[in-house]
Order: structure tokens, then sequence, then C-alpha cells
């Protein structure tokens, strides 16, 4: 019944039609779940409670005939005095030259506008005479187009619920809504239009709030057992007393959550389905020590090995810090754009040949060309540095070869429940003993001068420096620092021995390179840069970041670039030269030099940007939700998470009758052509 167009409804014609159909409303169904975006409280409040530029309603008696003055082109100004609580407030109206007909001197008035507590004023945007009535005190706000009111809009969804209110299904059993004292579906869609009061409001929104998450998690999960169940995997019979004997060799005891990450991972090599987990973690947490036990694994089990990175500095990286880790106990092969010829070619026939363990290398990985004997398990650092059909192609290298996702972006745990839900998720949350923190300083442009002289003292004692700007060419459209300009000033501000380099994201591949070399191997002092450092470059001589119009980037961009230093044994500094003007800039310099913990700073950014940013809109893969709000809404994200895994893990969702129409839910979702046995 609900799925009957709009036009059953009385009032709703040709025109109506097309203009709820601007707004993608083209059935009972979506007319009743299209919800307002915001709802405005008239609630009366005693002065003293009134916050300066606040929206506030007051009522009150008209203490004078309103007099009205004119300025400019038709522009008038109306204002008369209220008596509220025995004190006179200005009421100031601009434009309602009509208003002076309708207020008279006596009259008990309900005034809605912004407060100026200095001036104890009210500029007003509505006025009613007489107080207002208990169903007008919540206003539902809805986003129309064309010639679509909210006045009108809220008339044709009367309508719908004298008309089929009673065709309205519930979607949860009844024992859920007594155990979390929920309102029927029913009750929860209608108090969504026309709230009586904040309360009932406050429920309905919890129920629905409940109710779309708890979809999304059974949607999620579901996929995540069919996708296991049709992807069955091979099982890798790891060495257990090898793998232990290699931890015992290494030149320090892995954290708490290193552990229980590889632990997770092992399980996973030893199960009969592939593994598809993304492991996060902060800068310098040490994931890739956990990449490279899991390889080791995997190579005991007589398999073979790839790990693939975004850059080549990275891969090279990689591939030194893992040759030093293995010795000769397991055979490295190096793959990027740059092998080229006969070293290529002697690469690839041996692996092809199993005569190489592990692969270390970037896109050059996925080339046609690249044929492995046995690939066992599939590593893919940085993982949102490359498409889904780049890992792809990775993960089909090998016969049901397990993967592996990392990242050093710390996703806030809401986020990863949702963005990732049908992966597992890894999650190594503590520094490795000896890390040392990176002291953060937040200054002014006036501090230039001082920090440029800093660093100069650094770089005298053989110690090097970022500097992070976020344009690399001059703006028209903003005013703030470029890379070339910073550079040009650098090399003349500092003396001939310290040695200023350029890097940016239009530079040549290999002139990148080139840089980055010089950098590591401390022929370039100062690096003046554009935020293409960011990913896993490791240079421990590094000991100061400096950012420029820091401001502009986000917590998790700003993290990231401190975690180019503070990589060695020597004490590292950023500092973040900004002036902000608004206050969420200001709050993103406060939390930066308050932390250095990554996942707190994701989560804080999280509230501050909104789920759509933080990945960025159009590839975050984020679901839209009517009601329910990712940042805000947590708990009831992880309640709903728990139910489904408890439904599904139970099999009881296909089991109990009571379910039945959460079922149906997911059926029109076209998740699965049959239940799960």
């Amino acid at each position: 019944m609900l799925s009957e167009p709009i036009t059953n409804l009385k009032g709703v014609g040709k025109k109506v039609q097309e203009e709820l159909e601007m707004m993608h409303i083209h059935t009972i169904e979506d007319l009743l779940t299209y919800f307002p975006y915001r709802y405005d409280v008239f609630e009366i409040k005693p002065l003293s409670e009134l916050i300066h530029e606040d929206k506030v309603t007051i009522m009150g008696r008209v203490a004078h005939e309103p007099s009205l003055t004119y300025f400019g082109k038709k522009k008038s100004r109306l204002f008369f005095n209220v008596m509220v609580e025995h004190v006179a407030v200005k009421a100031v109206m601009f434009n309602r030259a009509f208003a002076k007909k309708h207020i008279n001197q006596g009259d008990l008035v309900t005034l809605i506008g912004k407060w100026d507590a200095h001036r104890l004023q009210i500029t007003v945007d509505q006025y009613k005479i007489g107080p207002i009535k208990p169903a007008d005190k919540i206003k539902p706000v809805y986003s129309v187009k064309g010639k679509m009111t909210n006045y009108k809009l809220r008339k044709i969804i009367k309508q719908a619920f004298i008309d089929y209110g009673d065709h309205i299904k519930e979607h949860l059993p009844k024992h859920i809504l007594v155990d979390y004292k929920l309102p029927n579906r029913t009750e929860a869609l209608k108090v969504m239009h026309f709230p009586p009061n904040r309360v009932a409001l406050k429920h309905a929104r919890r129920r629905l709030t409940y109710e779309e998450f708890l979809l999304f998690q059974l949607k999620i999960q579901l996929l995540r057992h069919l996708n296991r169940d049709a992807q069955e995997g091979r099982a890798q019979h790891y060495d257990v007393q090898k793998v232990q004997q290699f931890i015992q060799t290494l030149p320090f005891q892995l954290t708490n959550a290193q552990q229980k990450s590889l632990n997770q991972i092992l399980s996973d090599l030893k199960a009969p389905f592939r593994m598809n987990r993304l492991l996060q973690g902060d800068v310098g947490s040490g994931k890739t020590v956990v990449a490279a036990i899991a390889l080791y694994a995997s190579v005991t089990a007589s398999r073979q090995g790839a790990l693939m990175v975004p850059t080549e500095i990275l891969a090279e990286q990689h591939y030194q810090s893992l040759k030093s880790l293995f010795g000769d106990h397991v055979k490295i092969a190096l793959l990027t754009g740059t092998v080229k010829g006969k070293k290529r070619a002697t690469i690839l026939s041996n692996v092809e040949n199993n005569e190489v363990d592990i692969v270390i290398g970037t896109h050059a990985l996925i080339q046609d060309d690249v044929i492995f004997h046995n690939l066992g398990l599939a590593i893919i650092d940085e993982q949102h540095r490359f498409g889904v059909e780049q890992r792809r192609l990775l993960k089909e290298k090998g016969e049901l070869a397990d993967v592996l996702f990392m990242t050093a972006t710390p996703i806030p745990r809401t986020l990863a429940i949702t963005a990732f839900g049908d992966m597992d998720v890894s999650i190594i949350n503590e520094m490795p003993a000896g890390r040392k923190e990176v002291e953060t300083y937040w200054v002014k442009e006036n501090m230039l001068e001082y920090t440029l002289d800093f660093i100069q003292r650094k770089v005298k004692q053989g110690e090097q420096a970022y500097l992070i700007c976020p344009l690399i060419e001059e703006s028209d459209k903003l005013d703030i620092q470029n890379a070339v300009d910073l550079y040009h000033q650098l090399q003349t501000y500092y003396p001939s021995e310290i040695k200023v380099g350029l890097m940016h994201g239009r530079l040549p591949s290999d002139e990148k390179d080139d840089v980055m070399k010089a950098f590591i191997q401390n022929k370039i002092h100062v690096l003046v840069s554009t935020t293409v450092i960011e990913v896993g470059v490791n240079v421990p001589n590094a000991t100061v970041m400096v950012i420029y119009d820091a401001e502009r980037f986000g917590l998790a961009q700003l993290h990231q670039l401190r975690g180019r230093v503070g990589r060695g044994r020597l004490k590292s500094y950023c500092i973040l030269i900004a002036e902000p003007k608004g206050e969420i800039g200001k709050e993103r310099m406060r939390i930066m030099t308050e932390t250095t913990d990554g996942f707190l700073l994701a989560e804080e950014d999280l509230k501050l940007r909104g789920p759509g940013d933080f990945f960025g809109k159009k590839q975050s893969g984020l679901p839209e939700f009517k009601v329910a709000d990712m940042v805000h809404d947590y708990r009831a994200l992880e309640t709903a998470r728990q139910d489904a895994s408890h439904l599904i893990e139970q099999k009881i969702i296909f089991k109990n009758p009571e379910y039945k129409t959460l079922l149906h839910e997911l059926e029109k979702e076209g998740i699965f052509s049959k239940p799960l046995d």
C-alpha cells in the first residue's frame, strides 16, 4: 500500500506531483519518510537564561504604540518596547511596515528573533499576537523545492497519515520495542512530522535512528557472511614454532595492541575462508612489523607474499627494513616502475618460479606480466591511495589469496564500523616503548622569524626540517603562503651552506624521487613541500615540522604531517603557524597542541567536520541516513551492530517469525537470493 504513487492522495495533482518528484518523493512511503531537516523550538525562557546572539522566543505586553521610520529606498524600521518580567525589552522589526496596523499598545505578543543581551533588544523574525499554542511550540522545517511550501507539504503529509496511517508496518519485533522503550513505527513517524513536545520527538528520533542502523548493520553483516561463504579460501598451515622464533629475534617487544592484531591476522590465515581485514594504526605504531610477521607466516606455509605501497620511496624503505628484519631467511625482491630490462625480467622469472618469497612494490606489482607461483598473502599499504580496481587486480594475482589492507590514517571506531563494515578491523592504538612524543606549538605569523632561526640552530646541530604549505604557486583567491615563494625566500634568508629543497605534486616522478633521496641522505637540510610528503616517508634525522596556514588543514592531515618527525632518537617539534578566524580553526589548533593520540584526534575531527568531509564526500562510500547521525548517535550504532551480529550468527533473523518484516526490508535491497542455511 505504501508503495502507491503520491497522486493517489487528495490534493496532489500534476503540478504538485512534479514539485514532490523534484524532492525525490514518488510514493506514499517516500512522503512519510521525508523528514524535516531541523525543528524550530519556540520555548519561552526567563530573560536571565537567554544567550547573546541566540535565536530566542519572548512574550510580553506592548508598552506603547510602535514607531515607524523609513530609510534608504523602500526600507523601514519598526520599533516598540515590550514589558517582559517587569523589564522593558526593545523590539526592532525591519521592512515590516504593515505590522504597525497589527500591533497595538497593551497587546500580549510573542516575538521570535535574535537576542542582543547588551542592549536588551530582540531583532524580530516572526511575531504572533497572543501566546503560542502548545502545538506550535515545535515547528518542523523541511527542505522544499519549486513552489512547494512547508505549510503545503505538512498538509499533504497529514492527508497521507489519514489515508494510509493504518497500513504502516512495524519493522521491529515487539521485544526490541519493550527492551529499548521505543515507540511503534506509526507513532514515531507521526511525531517526526507533528511533534507534540521535545520528549516525544526525542523518542521518535531514537527509534528511527536505531531502525536505520539495525537495517544497515544487518545488510553489511549479511554481505560479509555471504561473501565469506562465496569466497572459500585456502587455510594456510604456517609453522607456529618458526613464527614464534622469528618474533623472539626482533630487537624489541611487541606492544599488546600489536600482539592482539597479529593474533587476529594469524587466525584468519589458518581459517578456510579468505581474509579481508583492515589493519589501522597511528603513525609509528608498528604496523609494518605486524605485516612482516604475517608475511613470514605465509612463507612458512610454502606460499608467497606481496606488499603493495603507493610510492617508490616507500617501497624502497619497506624493502630495506624487511631485509634487515629477515636477514637471509627469506628471499625478497623489489619491483617498481624504475626496475626495467634484464633486472625486471630476472625478478619476474624468480617470482613465477617460486625463487622469491616476498615481493615489495608499487603499481608495478599489478602488471599483466607479474605472475606469482603461489601467492598466499597480499598486503596493500595506505589502501585509500589505490583504486578499487587496483586492489582487485592484486587480490587476483593469487588463487584465493588472503588480503590485508593497512592504513596510517586513524579512523574513528564509528566510521570504521560503518565504512568498513564488510571487513574485519584490527586496531593498533598503542605506541611502542621509547617512541618520543612530538612537542607541538601553535604560533602566529609574527613568530615566523623566530621559527626560521630555530630551524637554523637545529640544522647546525646536524638535524633537518620540513616546511609545509597548502599551495604550490601564488593564488589570487587565497592569500596564503605558497611553496614556490617560500622556497625562494628561504634560499635568500639562509646562508649558502644550508641547502633548501622544493617538493610538490606537479614535479615529475623522477624529480620527486631525486629530491626525496637528497633529503634522506641529508644533502638537503630544509625541505619546502606541499602535502605530498605526508604518507610513509621515514627520515629519522628530520626533527622539525613547520606547517604554514595550518588552520586550512583537517586534524587528520595535520597529524599525518606531524608524524613525519619524531621517527628517530632525537627530540622533535611541530610548529603550526596559523591565524584562524573561526572557532573551528582555533579548536583544531588547540586540540593539536594538547594531544598526539591519532585516534582521539580522529574522533575530534569527525565531530568538527562530519562523516562526509572526513573521507571526502565523493569517495566516502558512507550511507545516506535519513535520521541517524553516525557521530552523535555512535552508541546506537554500536548497539545495532551488536544486535545485528547476534541475529545473523545465531540465524535468529531467519528462524523467528517476529523478524519477517525486517527480513522483507532486507530482501527489498536485493542482498541475497536465498536465506543463509
